[in-house]
């Protein structure tokens, strides 16, 4: 048997908080649980947010904590050729198009919408749906507006891609961190819409990256939050489309704040550098989040 394969994949956009140290405490933990490996993989495909100093800051955090990693580590900004790849194939498969409404618009076929009474879609994330309406373009229509220099994002075309797959898309979940039994999940990509796959000046985004390093890596266990459960409907189907394998995920707790929601690195007073600069000791993070 294979052996198991986990990864620990931050932005460095920010500092870690105490919801990344139980996420790669958790990692860790099963990792070592099963025998497994352990990667880290620095997701800095935003070049204007990610910079060295945060990166730096992630590999003092983790060393920290006491968490090891095997090197090489990837950045993603170094593989955007493997993204360009993935991209091209979407592309000649027409299963992604270029899309051109702003913001603007887009808010104003919203307004547009709802004045009808009826509510607009949104997805899991409850962002609203991108309307689609330039999928009706014709080539020579998208062909002059990208020479001509307009904005645009490549978006799936998630209805077409469900449509080439034969049977029910679904992913494998453990139960738990024992990783003593799994359940078959029914996968929803068609909740979220024509997602962004790639920018015009950026050959990718979260979620086609994740598929192709995960793949690429061969990641076999995905250990990551619950505010990620519903971006893996989106996932397996960029898997599927893109004939790569599926890991078995684990989405555990998350870390919440004292208004109730997901810490954000924006939140200082819960990161772990200013914890460490008031006398707080790795032991102390282990053991408030129950390690």
């Amino acid at each position: 048997m294979a052996t198991p394969v986990f990864r620990f994949a931050p932005s460095p956009n920010g500092e870690l908080h105490l919801g990344h140290a139980l996420s790669a405490l958790t990692n860790l933990r099963m990792a070592a649980n099963c025998g497994g490996r352990l990667l880290l993989r620095i997701e800095d495909i935003d070049l204007t947010r990610c910079t060295p100093e945060f990166e730096a800051g992630i590999f003092r955090d983790l060393a920290w904590l006491g968490i090891g990693w095997e090197e090489p580590v990837r950045r993603q900004s170094e593989h955007f050729g493997d993204y360009e790849a993935a991209l091209e194939r979407l592309r000649r498969e027409e299963l992604v198009y270029p899309a051109f409404l702003s913001r603007g618009e887009i808010r104003k076929a919203i307004v547009e919408h709802e004045a009808t009474g009826r509510s607009w879609p949104r997805d899991p994330d409850g962002a609203p749906r991108y309307p689609g309406t330039d999928k009706s373009l014709t080539l020579a229509e998208r062909r002059r507006l990208i020479d001509a220099g307009a904005p645009f994002a490549w978006r799936l075309d998630t209805a077409a891609a469900m449509a080439r797959l034969n049977g029910r898309l679904t992913w494998r979940e453990w139960g738990d961190e024992t990783m003593s039994g799994s359940s078959e999940i029914a996968a929803s990509p068609l909740d979220w819409g024509d997602v962004v796959i790639a920018r015009r000046e950026i050959p990718t985004s979260y979620h086609l990256s994740v598929v192709v390093d995960d793949a690429l890596q061969g990641v076999s266990h995905v250990v990551r939050g619950r505010d990620l459960y519903f971006a893996t409907s989106m996932q397996r189907l960029l898997q599927e489309i893109l004939g790569l394998p599926a890991p078995t995920y684990f989405h555990h707790r998350l870390v919440l704040g004292p208004d109730g929601r997901k810490l954000s690195k924006s939140l200082r007073d819960t990161g772990l550098a200013a914890l460490r600069e008031a006398g707080a000791t790795a032991e102390d993070i282990r053991r408030q989040l129950g390690f």
